[in-house]
């Protein structure tokens, strides 16, 4: 009995796809005017791991920082969302004190959370920029119902000066170590 050959060519067809849109979505952002000074590039050699600077968000907390992050793109992607995390030092309620963001299209469509209606999660006609568009957003707006960093969330909740001053010390510390 002979075997089919199509369940050994799947995984390369979706391998080869994934690659083919990761590097036309890599020079899409690398081109993008949506954010403010957004630089983009590999982590070494590998199209599913990027490097990605930005400037903080104009009229926010953030404004006049410069913040560096890595995103990294699952095997199945676009099926899967990729994972951002902030290399720079931050504090934010969504951002765990590790550095990986807590967003909505940063989740898969089968994580329940009945915070989150499944239209605001990921979908794979979404795309990287529209990943940085919701964290600038994110920056600028924090979500304090669901923090993924709990004492950043209670303190802008309930002592927002005290939280300014620790944005604005991690930005001007960050700022030095560039």
């Amino acid at each position: 009995m002979q075997q089919s050959q199509s369940t050994h060519t799947a995984p390369i067809q979706s391998a080869s796809y994934t690659v083919t849109l990761l590097k036309k979505q890599l020079k899409q952002l690398e081109e993008s005017k949506t954010i403010e000074g957004v630089s983009v590039g590999l982590d070494g050699n590998s199209l599913y791991s990027w490097n990605i600077s930005f400037a903080g968000p104009s009229d926010t907390l953030y404004e006049g920082g410069y913040f560096q992050a890595l995103m990294k793109f699952p095997d199945d992607y676009p099926n899967s969302p990729p994972t951002f995390k902030f290399l720079t030092e931050m504090w934010h309620p969504n951002i765990y004190t590790d550095g990986r963001v807590c967003i909505s299209i940063l989740h898969a469509q089968d994580e329940f959370n009945d915070q989150e209606p499944p239209e605001t999660r990921w979908r794979p006609i979404l795309t990287p920029e529209d990943v940085l568009i919701s964290i600038v957003s994110m920056l600028s707006e924090p979500n304090i119902n669901s923090p993924a960093n709990v004492d950043a969330g209670i303190q802008f909740r309930d002592r927002p000066d005290e939280y300014k001053k620790k944005v604005r010390k991690l930005i001007d510390k960050a700022l030095e170590n560039l």
